[in-house]
């Protein structure tokens, strides 16, 4: 693993990034979403904005193409075409901004928007400019952008589906959907995280655990308490990044 300045390497590190990796799919498997807002701060930590970002969006892949695998009949095509043709149209501008801008900055950028992102969910914005094939638009563009450049598109899409009155049922194999596509287009724009053999090794092993942890606790957790974790956890991690990017200016 290539370690980022100033955090543990070796196997504490190795450990660490497996931790994340698991309960980031968990999360992601319980609630549709939440890998990236969960995890992603701490891998960009671990990483450097680039590979952790990377990964992210890697696991995020995986862990919804598995959900999405037993969820894919109750997707909503119609709804979901302007959101994923406005993402992947503004795929490239996050890829671009995430190869050029100085890694002290970027944290700073991926930590102001995991937290901006995670106090809108919190907070429930309501908008008229995100509901409709307008909104779908406008969510799907932001969703792109920050879904390469920070690995956290996913905030964008669920306040989409606040906004237009989705319930739990409805926005999980929708959100699979999304994670499947526009992470694949993410990683199509950038390129694989390089980390060594037992680190590959153990964040697949994590991703399987975490697959299967979620589906268990699906049917123990309520999505409320669950929503809460998720969001808290990001919040956490966004302030993180934010404290580290900016001590790096």
């Amino acid at each position: 693993m290539a370690g980022w300045p100033g955090l543990t390497a070796g196997w504490p590190g190795e450990l660490l990034l497996g931790l994340v990796v698991l309960v980031g799919a968990s999360v992601q498997r319980l609630a549709g979403l939440g890998f990236a807002l969960v995890a992603a701060p701490v891998l960009v930590l671990l990483l450097g904005p680039g590979d952790g970002v990377a990964l992210a969006n890697l696991a995020s892949l995986a862990i919804s193409a598995v959900g999405l695998a037993g969820s894919w009949r109750q997707v909503r095509p119609g709804a979901m075409l302007p959101l994923l043709a406005a993402a992947v149209c503004t795929v490239p501008v996050g890829a671009w901004a995430a190869a050029t801008v100085p890694p002290p900055a970027l944290l700073t950028c991926i930590g102001v928007l995991v937290t901006a992102a995670a106090l809108l969910v919190i907070r429930g914005l309501r908008a008229a400019a995100l509901r409709g094939v307008g909104g779908a638009v406008v969510a799907g563009a932001a969703s792109g952008v920050m879904n390469s450049a920070a690995g956290v598109g996913g905030p964008a899409l669920s306040l989409y589906a606040v906004n237009s009155g989705w319930t739990a049922r409805e926005f999980v194999p929708n959100a699979q959907l999304y994670g499947v596509v526009v992470n694949a287009c993410s990683l199509a724009a950038k390129s694989l995280p390089e980390l060594s053999g037992p680190s590959w090794g153990l964040v697949t092993a994590a991703l399987a655990g975490g697959a299967l942890a979620g589906r268990l606790l699906a049917a123990r957790v309520p999505e409320r308490r669950a929503r809460a974790v998720v969001l808290g956890l990001a919040l956490a991690g966004g302030l993180a990044t934010l404290v580290k990017g900016v001590s790096g200016l």
